[in-house]
């Protein structure tokens, strides 16, 4: 992927700080170029970074401006300019594929150079959020990614075309459930694998962690226990990481801190096209034809499906993200998945989120704040908590249309099971904007059976009056109403008559 090279940011500190000398020491542009003897235009090729001048001019143009060559030359820009220094050689722009959004790293460049102190003001204020709300670089390749999948409304029409001919080239039946023996045939006698379902049993400290690629030896460790969806799933990562091809890519099935955006697109496209392997696309759509033709609320009709696919909630919910707005045209659309850990019984953390069309509600903040207790996908965790008390339940589903305070509905399909020994409760919703569309797409949208909730965003920010379920007093809306009275007394007080 073209992105800013090195030569690139070079010639852009180098641009920067010469005319930030030239304009200290009160040289016009043609006044400069006249005394180190280049042309005007050549001047403004180098301070807009589009050049680099040879030595000798270097030198001429150190002595006008009465430094040193070696202060001209270095990296370093002044502290005033000092945050576009820290962005130009950050790996933001080094490794940021830039153009996978429509924007061109040239332009990128020219618009620095064109207007440095507005463009140095308002990288500064993006620094300073990220400060403020702990941003680390991992955080932002994610929400880039997350852009980059609302853009294209989830679905990638290239990897399902990679899985189709995959699964042609290797002669595999992708009838549902699908027979993963086939992709562990694959990774042996095609990649050169050898499979290990012991060895990660050494490791306790390593927790949830499902498998671990080892490069130089092609062993992939896969934890003794794994569900056969689990499995699947890590095979079929597998499977595509080699198939497509991509170099740069995790070596372990969790979340750990990233290197690069590419790192990060890579997994995300080998996840993609394991979710494709495993439900292939047009049984999928068919299937789910069928049961949003349903004329009522049939849970079992859902369960049916998960057993059908051998899949885990989380991946068949995440496979519905990619199909509902291509093959049925909801694209208002959200996804959530929320995370609770044994001991933690008020801790609700929003593990991952999607948002397609526009940012829906619900969605994430570093507010430290209690999510809605009224949300369908916190009430499941708590029902799959409460079951698995009194029997072995692998998971709940329930479904709820929720009302937020600006009119929005959403019908949710939730899917959550119990905490494990070394793995956390989970919920995962899919979140359908209830429009005409999905009036004419979904029967049992209004099934007297689905509960109907007014919903609100988190519990500080809350009006709902007796709410039965609160875990925070509305300080917020308290804070927001005391300082409201504070302005209309001001405003009273500033436009009295006497």
């Amino acid at each position: 992927m073209p992105m800013l090279s090195h030569g690139q940011v070079v010639r852009l500190i180098f641009g920067l700080k010469l005319r930030e000398l030239r304009q200290e020491r009160g040289f016009t542009p043609a006044e400069m170029a006249r005394a180190c003897d280049v042309s005007v235009s050549y001047l403004n090729e180098i301070e807009k970074g589009k050049k680099y001048p040879k030595a000798d001019k270097i030198l001429s143009l150190s002595k006008v401006l009465g430094v040193s060559y070696d202060q001209l030359t270095s990296l370093t820009l002044s502290r005033r300019l000092e945050p576009i220094s820290e962005l130009l050689q950050s790996d933001v722009l080094k490794e940021f594929p830039l153009e996978m959004y429509g924007l061109d790293p040239i332009r990128i460049v020219e618009l620095i150079a064109d207007a440095p102190a507005k463009m140095n003001a308002f990288i500064s204020t993006l620094f300073e959020i990220a400060r403020n709300f702990e941003m680390r670089q991992e955080n932002f390749f994610l929400a880039a990614l997350r852009s980059y999948q609302e853009m294209h409304d989830n679905y990638f029409e290239d990897l399902e075309q990679d899985v189709r001919t995959f699964c042609v080239e290797e002669n595999l039946t992708t009838t549902a459930p699908f027979d993963t023996t086939q992709l562990e045939r694959v990774l042996v006698e095609k990649y050169g694998y050898t499979l290990n379902r012991t060895k990660l049993a050494n490791y306790e400290s390593l927790g949830r962690l499902r498998s671990v690629f080892q490069p130089k030896t092609r062993c992939l460790l896969l934890r003794p226990g794994l569900s056969k969806a689990q499995e699947a799933f890590v095979l079929g990562r597998e499977v595509a990481f080699n198939y497509l091809g991509l170099k740069e890519r995790p070596y372990v099935n969790a979340t750990f801190p990233v290197r690069s955006f590419d790192e990060v697109l890579n997994n995300f496209k080998a996840s993609y096209f394991a979710g494709a392997l495993l439900m292939e696309e047009e049984s999928l759509v068919r299937d789910l034809q069928q049961f949003f033709s349903l004329p009522g609320w049939v849970p079992a009709g859902l369960a049916a499906l998960l057993a059908r696919y051998d899949v885990s909630p989380e991946m068949f919910m995440q496979r519905l993200t990619n199909l509902l707005p291509r093959h049925f045209g909801l694209q208002s659309l959200f996804f959530l998945r929320f995370d609770q850990a044994r001991d933690r019984d008020e801790g609700y953390k929003l593990s991952k989120e999607l948002h397609l069309s526009r940012l829906h509600n619900p969605h994430g903040n570093e507010l430290h704040e209690h999510y809605c207790r009224r949300w369908v996908s916190i009430r499941m965790v708590q029902e799959a908590r409460r079951q698995a008390t009194t029997e072995t339940t692998a998971f709940v589903m329930g479904a709820q249309r929720s009302r937020y305070p600006n009119n929005d509905e959403y019908l949710c399909l939730t899917l959550a099971r119990a905490a494990g020994p070394t793995e956390p409760a989970v919920s995962v919703t899919v979140g359908l904007l209830v429009d005409d569309n999905l009036r004419q797409r979904i029967q049992f949208y209004d099934d007297g059976l689905i509960p109907q909730k007014i919903v609100n965003e988190t519990c500080e920010r809350c009006q709902i009056p007796n709410c039965e379920v609160r875990a925070s007093e509305p300080v917020e809306i308290e804070r927001r109403a005391r300082q409201q009275e504070t302005e209309a007394a001001i405003a009273a007080l500033v436009n009295a008559d006497i």
